[in-house]
């Protein structure tokens, strides 16, 4: 619940909205600007937290956990890396502080495995140890979908990951994010009813 425009009431940004996402499956959330996409992607995620109604994984209730409980790792719309860190440790960060990882053999091996599901491996491999932000923008959000895939989340939430890309880069993300669904459940915000039909399984459309 937000205030309202007047600042004398309230408004629910979210409604009587209600979706089941699979493992394997590839959700849109679709619809004009301020519809409340976002708001139902950060409330999946942690980042806000529901008046009311419920957000169930894997049968337990997690409206009450935070991001980092939640076994899903977030993309955003602006590449949201690590500026002052390399490409390396942009993608070890996640590994390193959750103990997915002993010793630096084993994180060597999330890190190449991370960024090779990513599409990336080949294009950054001699460059690991050079800043993220040196990367091309296509570049560093499929970084930001490699950090995410290090931590091996059940749930991959994506905010309009193609927004600020032209169309080659958005072409490569979408063919990764069509890769990647066999292993996670997906869920990703767009406003672009092309992309949604181009690479979607499932459409839950937001109304005003």
């Amino acid at each position: 619940i937000f205030p309202g425009r007047d600042g004398s009431s309230e408004v629910y940004a979210v409604d009587n909205a209600t979706v089941s996402i699979e493992r394997g499956t590839f959700v849109t959330l679709l619809g004009p600007s301020g519809c409340g996409k976002t708001t139902t992607l950060r409330l999946i995620a942690g980042f806000e937290f529901p008046t009311n109604g419920t957000i169930v994984l894997d049968g337990e209730l997690i409206n009450e956990l935070p991001p980092n409980k939640r076994d899903m790792a977030m993309v955003f719309q602006s590449y949201a890396i690590f500026p002052h860190l390399s490409v390396y440790e942009n993608i070890a960060y996640g590994p390193r502080i959750h103990g997915l990882a002993e010793g630096k053999d084993e994180l060597d091996e999330v890190v190449e495995r991370s960024l090779t599901r990513a599409g990336l491996w080949e294009e950054v491999k001699d460059r690991l140890q050079d800043s993220g932000t040196a990367l091309s923008g296509g570049q560093q959000q499929r970084l930001c979908i490699a950090r995410a895939i290090a931590v091996d989340p059940e749930v991959i939430l994506m905010d309009e990951p193609c927004s600020a890309l032209d169309p080659i880069a958005t072409a490569k993300i979408e063919e990764l994010i069509a890769e990647l669904t066999d292993r996670y459940a997906i869920v990703i915000v767009t406003h672009s009813m092309q992309q949604a039909a181009r690479v979607s399984q499932r459409t839950a459309f937001f109304h005003l």
